[in-house]
């Protein structure tokens, strides 16, 4: 089965509200100008915290066909946690995913294998999609190869996650983020089918043949089409790129700019 490609915008910390505002109006009458069929690829956006409330408000009032995430959110659902999110209130803003265990998280607040699992479990006790990252850096792929880490990581998180869950998997090698090097796309779809193994042993055959499985890490309008002609890839979670109003649109047409 083909399932619905996700084209997923993760702006990290980019953007303030007033910014979030332009870009998504100008992402919109983009994407409209051209004639974009909405229905053809979903379209995420992952803002900022303090943008959240803005762009939801901007999105429903517009009808724009975007769906909205979190960056992060808390283990916990309440309590003395100071500078944390609960995704109670991510809920609440009608965000529909959450993106969890990126690599900068676990890289620069060593976040483990168990506390991304507990942030997986605060997920889906509120109703959202965690966007279940993974990947190995450039040190991991040389001493295992590249997919020993991203499928022990991805073992840990889906410890204790229901069969009937709605999870998404990105896999970003870490080595490919930012640096403007992408994964082949052979080397993406190895590693996007060994992932898709993982959720078949761990949930079902069922929920590994409905799970969305993101490639992300240096992805342009140049280079998708590519990644998106592989059987096990199911979609893009997209950094720097989706900053740029003109290089996202590309982006998200695929099928049409370049053809799959």
């Amino acid at each position: 089965m083909r399932r619905a490609p996700l084209i997923a915008g993760n702006w990290k910390m980019n953007l303030d509200h007033q910014q979030a505002i332009a870009f998504v109006q100008k992402l919109h009458w983009a994407l409209r100008d051209a004639k974009h069929d909405k229905g053809s690829v979903e379209i995420a956006v992952f803002p900022p915290f303090t943008d959240l409330r803005t762009v939801q408000t901007l999105i429903d009032a517009d009808k724009i066909p975007f769906e909205l995430g979190a960056q992060d959110l808390s283990a916990h659902d309440s309590g003395a946690y100071t500078g944390e999110v609960s995704g109670a209130f991510v809920a609440k803003l009608a965000c529909r995913y959450v993106i969890i265990g990126h690599s900068e998280r676990r890289q620069y607040h060593h976040e483990t294998d168990e506390v991304v699992a507990a942030k997986v479990q605060a997920a889906l006790r509120h109703g959202l999609v965690p966007v279940i990252c993974v990947g190995e850096t450039s040190e991991d792929l040389e001493k295992f190869g590249a997919s020993a880490v991203p499928v022990g990581q991805l073992q840990a998180a889906l410890e204790g996650v229901p069969a009937g869950a709605d999870i998404v998997v990105a896999y970003e090698p870490v080595w490919a983020i930012g640096s403007g090097q992408a994964a082949t796309p052979q080397q993406a779809q190895d590693v996007c089918a060994k992932l898709r193994d993982v959720v078949a042993e761990r949930l079902s055959g069922d929920a590994a043949d409905r799970t969305r499985v993101l490639y992300g890490g240096s992805v342009k309008s140049s280079n998708i089409a590519s990644f998106m002609r592989e059987p096990d890839v199911d979609g893009a979670l997209v950094g720097g790129a989706s900053l740029v109003v003109d290089e996202f649109a590309a982006i998200i047409r695929y099928q049409k700019h370049v053809g799959v």
